[in-house]
């Protein structure tokens, strides 16, 4: 059996829960947003000789797969429990940032990205991150109930995820490089 319906062939989308929307809706914006940011994630954790940056990755994937289904369930319909991000989510995020940041202090100055393959993948999954976290807010604005623990979720694994590209580095071998030359 194919894996299209054809349902979406006229630009809609089904939420959870049931009813239909545009696709450009600000409610698939935000959730496709994230599936963007997982899949930015999958190419960091392909590049990435290190143990320790997969095990982080695939938990962001995880958790980044329960907040679009949070995201897709139709106004007015309950949210299912085993979706909605709650505070020991956040303070998971925190624990890694912490660990990374000892493991691979942050430099005090900004830095490009790219200083090896698989940190310029968690580069760029940390830069759709925070557009997911921005079309969240959006949603949000809309008048859609949001609940805040995923925008503060969004916010800390883009940090998260700053830190973990440092440590790729460390991990390869390289030095972040600097965006001042003169610096």
């Amino acid at each position: 059996m194919p894996h299209y319906t054809r349902s979406g062939d006229d630009g809609s989308t089904t939420l959870w829960g049931g009813g239909r929307i545009p696709k450009d809706h600000p409610q698939p914006e935000a959730y496709g947003a994230i599936d963007e940011a997982s899949s930015a994630l999958g190419l960091g954790r392909a590049l990435s000789t290190d143990r320790r940056t997969r095990e982080i990755v695939i938990e962001l994937q995880r958790r980044f797969y329960l907040i679009m289904a949070e995201l897709a369930v139709a106004p007015g319909k309950e949210i299912p429990q085993d979706f909605v991000t709650v505070e020991s989510d956040i303070d998971q995020l925190e624990a890694w940032a912490a660990e990374l940041e000892r493991l691979a202090p942050p430099p005090s100055e900004f830095v490009l990205p790219g200083g090896s393959a698989g940190a310029a993948a968690l580069d760029l999954a940390r830069t759709t991150v925070r557009r997911a976290e921005r079309e969240t807010v959006r949603l949000r604005g809309h008048g859609h109930p949001v609940n805040e623990q995923t925008i503060r979720y969004l916010n800390r694994a883009s940090s998260v995820l700053f830190d973990l590209a440092r440590y790729e580095e460390q991990q390869s071998g390289v030095e972040p490089i600097r965006s001042r030359a003169d610096s």
